[in-house]
């Protein structure tokens, strides 16, 4: 029913007669293609419907954000608001995480522009009615881990945990105010080598943008659920992010924070993909998500937390 849908509104754009090849999917209930047309023309076809995805319009938002302050975000060529279709221009098809894997030696290079980046969201005011990751919703958002991930289920543990995490967040951020696209990893920046300065990365998958510390991005690309970043990569992107504006002491605290945070989040997530939806491919990439947990525990120095994360979780075996 849905691929009739999509054809049809298809038939009447401009785009009928490309040939489409579905692309690769994330943890969301969106789906994209690339749509080839002649002379090597390629566009991008989200299919998000609105009863599992939402609206979209966040990410025209952010999209049009993001592009005033000369990022390179997808433009949206046409946009399907009730059928939750639209159509975005084609930033290039090397993700940082396809590049890697032939290019190895040029980790350092694409991860500093993913760095320079986030020091340009952070010149200019977010847009409105973003949600604040304060303390307390950072807090709720890792009830997702014990509901899903959690072996051991008391309520003393869960109650002791969230004390701690929700006084970390509220040590290093108590009034978040930096805009974070969320979900910045190897897989949802393209690499556009022929461009230059920060037009080289394209940005995706930023709908659920919001406003929290400015390393929380630095966190999600550096804490890849999906690879493994070299650990001699986060002092010097730390300092480049902080600059001469913020101290580089206290950024680096507030990353293993959001890194903290983040990853439980996340083994939530994957846990309750695989034992819900039977998307039992995230299982493989839960051990990688538990070895930052610990190493971002263990360099923040919370030995305590640590004791207690490790008697409420563990990775779980399929």
């Amino acid at each position: 029913m849905r691929s009739e849908l999509v054809q049809e509104w298809l038939a009447t754009t401009k785009w009928a007669n490309w040939k489409r090849t579905p692309l690769a999917g994330d943890a969301s209930a969106r789906r994209y293609e690339r749509i080839f047309g002649p002379d090597d023309q390629s566009v991008i076809l989200m299919d998000a419907p609105l009863k599992t995805c939402g609206r979209q319009f966040r990410f025209v938002e952010i999209a049009a954000h993001l592009s005033n302050l000369s990022l390179a975000a997808p433009e949206i060529l046409a946009w399907n608001e009730p059928d939750g279709l639209m159509m975005l221009t084609d930033l290039g098809q090397a993700d940082f995480a396809t590049h890697l894997r032939a290019s190895p030696d040029d980790e350092t290079k694409l991860y500093a522009s993913a760095v320079d980046v986030l020091k340009t969201l952070q010149t200019s005011p977010p847009p409105s009615g973003l949600t604040r990751m304060t303390p307390d919703i950072g807090t709720e958002m890792i009830d997702l881990a014990f509901e899903w991930a959690a072996k051991d289920h008391s309520r003393d543990l869960k109650a002791d945990i969230t004390t701690k995490i929700h006084a970390l967040l509220a040590e290093v951020d108590p009034n978040p105010s930096a805009l974070s696209l969320r979900d910045f990893h190897a897989e949802n920046l393209i690499w556009r080598s022929k461009e230059t300065g920060v037009n080289r990365v394209g940005l995706l998958d930023f709908q659920d943008a919001f406003i929290t510390h400015p390393t929380y991005d630095l966190a999600s690309l550096l804490r890849d659920a999906r690879r493994d970043v070299s650990s001699d990569l986060l002092i010097p992107l730390i300092s480049q992010l902080a600059g001469n504006k913020h101290d580089a002491s206290k950024f680096k605290r507030a990353f293993h924070v959001m890194a903290i945070q983040r990853n439980l989040r996340i083994l939530g997530i994957f846990n309750k993909l695989a034992k819900q939806d039977r998307k039992i491919t995230y299982l493989d990439l839960i051990p990688r998500v538990w070895v930052h947990l610990q190493t971002d525990l263990a360099d923040a120095g919370l030995s305590d937390l640590a004791l207690l994360i490790e008697r409420a979780f563990s990775p779980v075996e399929k």
